[in-house]
């Protein structure tokens, strides 16, 4: 019986831009269905609830750019940084850098004299990205791309942050929050869903997970919305 081609599936690929999505989708329905639902709830019309809401969209995606974007270049900076010396130490140690990547192999439970060899090679074939990957723990895979996490995540935020809106746009006179609430809480399941889908691992949880923060995160909101709508 002749061998079937082995062909496995690994999601860690997809950690990178999965991250940044699931975060921004996350933030866009939460943020945004929470402050409408906080407008709301204090008494505002409902022109006054649409504009919190395209604002929020507006105004939280370019946050979620931005910060994306500084976070990753410094965690960049920071590779690079390490690169640089690792360079420097294969330039000018080179026996150093061997032992320390030989020893590195050991202890995953190679002989020393395999680890040697195995060191060796992989130094002669590229030093740096042997060092880079075994030492530094930097791949391909997990490099910091801050230009594609900025954009999946304004992206991903604004995607979160529309449905909300166009709950409220068209809901009723006078119903608005359940409107708001109940299409956060859709969306929200749908994106634990999803993401749990994408990254191999059980829906349930993750839907259950995001459905959780969401409604603790509207509660409180609504509550404060109430209490300051009286107050003022």
């Amino acid at each position: 019986m002749e061998a079937q081609p082995h062909h496995a599936v690994h999601y860690v690929n997809r950690v990178g831009w999965l991250r940044a999505a699931v975060l921004g989708a996350n933030d866009g329905i939460v943020s945004t269905a929470s402050l409408m639902t906080g407008i709301a709830a204090s008494g505002a019309s409902a022109q006054a609830i649409l504009l919190s809401g395209i604002a929020a969209l507006v105004a939280g995606a370019m946050s979620m750019a931005a910060g994306e974007y500084v976070s990753v270049s410094a965690q960049a900076d920071t590779e690079r940084a390490d690169l640089a010396k690792e360079a420097k130490a294969l330039r000018t140690q080179p026996h150093a850098e061997w032992a320390e990547l030989r020893d590195i192999y050991v202890e995953r439970g190679l002989t020393l004299a395999l680890a040697g060899q195995v060191a060796e090679q992989l130094m002669a074939a590229d030093a740096l990205g042997a060092h880079a990957r075994d030492e530094l723990g930097i791949s391909e895979v997990a490099t910091a791309r801050p230009v594609q996490a900025a954009l999946a995540s304004a992206a991903s935020f604004a995607a979160g942050a529309s449905p909300p809106i166009l709950a409220a746009a068209v809901a009723p006179a006078g119903q608005a929050i359940p409107a708001v609430v109940g299409m956060c809480l859709l969306c929200l399941a749908v994106l634990g869903h999803v993401g749990a889908r994408l990254g191999g691992a059980k829906p349930v949880r993750s839907i259950l997970r995001t459905l959780l923060w969401g409604s603790l995160a509207m509660a409180a909101t609504a509550v404060a919305g109430h209490l300051f709508g009286a107050a003022i």
